[in-house]
């Protein structure tokens, strides 16, 4: 049992858990922008972190069940325990998956669901401050703990003209003169993202990475080891802040207002990159959240100039926003404005947040690259299907498919078939959106789609003592400037429960649990969960498992650039001239300079429940 005398070393190691924890209950509005509900107030779990570091230990705000643990310090560990963070209360790393474990986590995430919503309303934006970084805040405690791989280390390290050496090297195929163009390529709209592959092979024993998705403003920095103990404290938090941040709001006066990181989920993440920027900046930063169901939520659009609500009800100018908003971002940011945004809302319409035209933009840079022996690598991708046809297209790859709603993330919306009770339990559910995807399923030899180019498999993680084998896939984060791509971070994550060789031999595990890797757990609208006994890291423990060698990472590294670059160049197929009639001001020359064609976009993406989200 933990006592009092804990607390200070408790409260430093799970600031970010108690942000998480810092919820109010409210109404569930679709309209935050619109809706006049006042919040209602709530007690702050940060005051009580504030009590417990200064001895003074209160009562929890989160009111404790007949079955809570008796002690404050217990209880709030139990209330941690909910949302994923009870490794920060125990001051120890997730533990190692085991067999069995999934029954736990099966428990825990049903309980969660039935507890009652509680929304995040009302909330004001927090100043940060230089000097406040602390890396117990902003990485895992086992990431803190770990050895970067020698392996990772190298490729890290190599630049890109290594990095172009050694791909044409083993790709004599490949134009040189282009791929190097590429790695220099500046996007206008899509800077900073992060893509997920699957490390897959053929009957032949062909071996290659392929895009499962490319995600705008991805996670990924907590999971990732320092490259250097030495001088390094920030690690890719500042990649991304002086390399691609600083210089794109570099043409922004300090007198248009202030700067700040608007995030809906990993305040671990989003509050390290507030503290990184204001050491860079040498000036405070703001970090507010930012929830599709608050009625009162602390951000406002006026003419195209964001402001920011603090503490004392105060509206403040921003010139700049450092994004982390990613669940539908589009319905609270607007695509054109004055306020810098990074990344760009169009960038996740055209496919950072937005599978649909993620595939068309793919298939498009595709038709560019023929002839310099490069290509997006993606499994077989049927766009704007309706429910209705769905059956039919899942039967013509064999009867194995993934179903996607082409708008959600982090796991969310999407479903793999591989048996007629997943698809029936598909069919008769009730969809928000009018359109989906259909892609090739990549499974274990004997039951992966057929598709025109063949089968995929998984390669899949090194067998452990039982001899089973995970699905594994990696997160490859990249950030770009005016010099071109470099790679800032990653890290791998596994499915649940092995794979199996015949899908007969395991008649009670889902096809899901064999192949989703995603860690977050969606508990409801506004609070996540997150299932770190699967994550793997790039350390000296964790990455063996993997079975990866630095050429593996090299082609990562190049299906990323290559699916950032297809995204950012329709992005720019979406942003039209704007017309003469349009207000300018010389303060802030980019804005109404593009405006988004709302026309093609409609053209290429039919979907009126998504058209209708778009905040004008």
């Amino acid at each position: 049992m933990a006592s009092s005398s804990a607390a200070p070393a408790l409260a430093e190691h799970i600031p970010a858990a108690a942000e998480r924890l810092n919820v109010a209950s409210g109404t569930n509005n679709p309209s935050p922008l619109l809706s006049p509900v006042p919040p209602s107030p709530v007690d702050s779990v940060s005051s009580y972190m504030s009590s417990m570091s200064s001895g003074t230990i209160k009562s929890p705000p989160v009111q404790p069940s007949s079955s809570s643990p008796s002690t404050p310090i217990a209880g709030l560990a139990s209330g941690l325990s909910k949302v994923g963070l009870a490794p920060f209360v125990l001051g120890g790393e997730p533990s190692a998956a085991k067999e069995g474990d999934d029954k736990d986590v099966d428990a825990a995430a049903a309980a969660a669901a039935k507890a009652p919503k509680r929304l995040k309303v009302g909330l004001d934006a927090r100043m940060v401050h230089a000097g406040d970084f602390e890396a117990e805040r902003h990485f895992y405690p086992r990431v803190l703990n770990a050895n970067i791989h020698p392996l990772v280390s190298s490729f890290f390290s190599l630049g890109n003209e290594r990095i172009l050496a050694r791909y044409t090297h083993l790709n004599p195929q490949v134009n040189i003169e282009a791929l190097k163009a590429l790695l220099e390529y500046k996007p206008k709209y899509f800077q900073w993202a992060g893509s997920d592959l699957f490390n897959v092979t053929t009957a032949d024993g062909q071996r290659q990475m392929i895009i499962v998705e490319t995600n705008s403003c991805p996670s990924g920095q907590k999971s990732m080891p320092l490259l250097s103990e030495i001088g390094e404290e920030h690690g890719g938090y500042g990649i991304v802040i002086d390399a691609t941040f600083k210089e794109l709001i570099s043409r922004a006066d300090r007198s248009l207002g202030e700067l700040a990181i608007v995030c809906d989920k990993n305040m671990m993440e989003a509050s390290g990159y507030a503290a990184v920027l204001a050491e860079s900046m040498k000036e405070h930063v703001w970090l507010a959240e930012f929830y599709v169901q608050d009625p009162d939520p602390p951000i406002k659009w006026v003419d195209g100039l964001m402001y920011l609500r603090d503490e004392q009800k105060e509206w403040h100018p921003i010139r700049a926003c450092f994004r982390y908003v990613t669940q539908k971002p589009w319905n609270r940011f607007p695509i054109n404005t004055k306020t810098i945004v990074l990344n760009s809302i169009v960038s996740c319409l055209a496919g950072g947040r937005n599978k649909m035209m993620a595939a068309r933009a793919y298939e498009f840079f595709n038709s560019e690259l023929i002839g310099t022996g490069l290509a997006v690598r993606m499994p077989e991708t049927i766009r704007n299907v309706t429910k209705s046809e769905i059956p039919l297209w899942i039967d013509s790859m064999g009867g194995h498919a993934v179903l996607k709603v082409p708008y959600s993330n982090a796991g969310q919306g999407v479903y793999t078939i591989t048996k007629k009770k997943e698809l029936e339990e598909f069919m008769a559910k009730d969809h928000f959106y009018d359109k989906f995807i259909v892609q090739s399923l990549v499974g274990n030899a004997s039951w992966s789609s057929v598709t025109r180019a063949g089968k995929f498999y998984h390669v899949g993680t090194i067998p452990n003592k039982r001899n089973h084998t995970y699905v594994s896939d990696l997160r490859m984060m990249v950030a770009a400037n005016s010099s071109g791509f470099r790679p800032v971070a990653c890290y791998a994550r596994k499915a649940r429960k092995p794979l199996c060789k015949n899908l007969e031999d395991e008649p009670n595990t889902t096809s899901w649990e064999m192949l989703g890797t995603n860690l977050s757990v969606k508990i409801d609208d506004d609070n996540w969960t997150t299932e770190a006994q699967r994550l793997l890291l790039m350390d000296r423990k964790d990455f063996n498992q993997l079975g990866l060698g630095i050429d593996d990472l090299i082609d990562a590294y190049i299906q990323t650039v290559l699916s950032v670059i297809s995204i950012d160049k329709m992005s720019q197929r979406l942003m039209k001239d704007a017309p003469p009639h349009l207000p300018k001001d010389e303060r802030f020359p980019w804005y109404n300079e593009k405006v988004f064609d709302f026309e093609l976009f409609e053209a290429l993406n039919p979907d009126p429940a998504l058209l209708d989200e778009i905040l004008h």
